[in-house]
């Protein structure tokens, strides 16, 4: 049967599989490290609504403490919320340096990363392990290949193990059993309009709203350390029912920073398609978007998760023209994360200053492989 539309499916209860998976984010767009940490956080928050703690083991390579990262503020919120479940490791220097430029400092740097994550792979404390810039830690030649992929290879079988960063060797590819690559889109037109703070997740492949869940956490973690008034607000379009995969997230959020954390969800629990809009589907969607226009306009959040909207804009259930116009007026330092497939380009995307699409070279679900709550959907 031919697909006629764009649907979002509720997460309905199904086996869960003991299986952990590797995952491999690479790709020169952004959005790799938020993904593992959106991951981290939907295995916590599906951990405390089962009543069991979920351990997870933060291994950066490539990232010296002199530097301040992106993800800084997100992991510092995390670990403020739940300090017994985050334990985090940072190694190498803090500066870009290529093949040509390798030292000594950064092989003995690169092998401590490497014994520390061995010992926590055969640990069996941990539910989750990222290995954050471990790919082009391969491809500048620091650490054996071979050795990495028998490791990977022969890890717990309950252990979920995230590898991010650019130029994935195809050795580590071709063992993975997830590989999104996020591909960077640039636009001219965002360049000569001046808008900073868009940013658009979009594609079939993995990652999408856990960059947003990322990015939340960011904005969080900035409150944190500064004054407490980045507040974040998401909406969710087609997303009216129960059971989706970052309840939990978004709960475990609420109940540590209530007073910086919003949600609004709009849309039925039923799969809209072209064609077959319902009424209420063009009244929900219109529901969220003055949710959200009005947000944006109040300057009251200095993040904005607009989830799911760009499949409601491609099922014809909002008008672009108000979205543009409002993504144009927005304040300067009120940040839009904008997240969803779509087969048609809406007239937004060329004012965003990010646009990461998220490709999907390889999936376990493809091979029938049961797919686990909080980690996969």
């Amino acid at each position: 049967m031919t697909r006629v539309g764009i649907g979002i499916r509720t997460a309905t209860k199904r086996k869960e599989r003991a299986v952990g998976q590797i995952h491999v984010y690479d790709g020169a767009g952004k959005g790799k490290s938020q993904a593992a940490l959106g991951v981290v956080l939907r295995s916590i928050g599906l951990g405390i609504e089962a009543g069991a703690d979920t351990r997870i083991l933060l291994l950066q390579f490539l990232k010296g403490s002199e530097r301040d990262y992106d993800e800084d503020a997100a992991i510092a919120a995390l670990r403020k919320s739940f300090p017994h479940l985050i334990d985090r490791v940072r190694t190498g220097r803090s500066e870009y340096f290529g093949k040509e430029e390798v030292t000594d400092f950064d092989r003995a740097e690169a092998h401590r990363a490497w014994t520390v994550a061995k010992g926590a792979i055969y640990s069996d404390l941990y539910s989750v392990i990222v290995l954050d810039e471990l790919s082009p830690t391969l491809d500048l030649g620091l650490l054996p290949i071979a050795e990495v992929v028998e490791i990977l290879q022969s890890k717990p079988a309950h252990l979920e193990v995230i590898v991010t960063g650019r130029d994935a060797p195809a050795q580590l590819i071709e063992i993975a059993d997830l590989h999104s690559e996020m591909k960077a889109h640039y636009h001219p037109e965002a360049a000569a309009q001046g808008i900073e703070g868009i940013e658009i997740y979009t594609g079939d492949g993995k990652g999408k709203s856990t960059s947003a869940l990322g990015k939340a956490l960011q904005a969080i973690g900035k409150g944190i350390s500064q004054d407490e008034s980045h507040r974040v607000l998401i909406v969710q379009w087609l997303k009216g029912g129960s059971g989706y995969t970052e309840d939990a997230a978004i709960d475990a959020l609420k109940k540590s920073y209530p007073q910086l954390v919003d949600r609004h969800r709009c849309g039925g629990d039923t799969i809209v398609w072209r064609g077959k809009q319902q009424d209420i589907d063009y009244i929900e969607a219109q529901r969220g978007w003055e949710i959200a226009s009005s947000a944006i306009a109040s300057g009251l959040y200095k993040t904005i998760i607009l989830d799911e909207l760009n499949p409601t804009v491609d099922l014809d259930l909002l008008d672009q023209e108000p979205i543009v116009r409002s993504l144009v007026n927005k304040p300067q330092d009120t940040q839009i994360i904008i997240t969803g497939r779509c087969f048609n380009t809406p007239a937004y995307f060329n004012i965003a200053s990010v646009h990461s699409e998220m490709i999907c070279h390889k999936h376990y679900a493809d091979r029938g492989v049961d797919l686990r709550r909080g980690v996969d959907f």
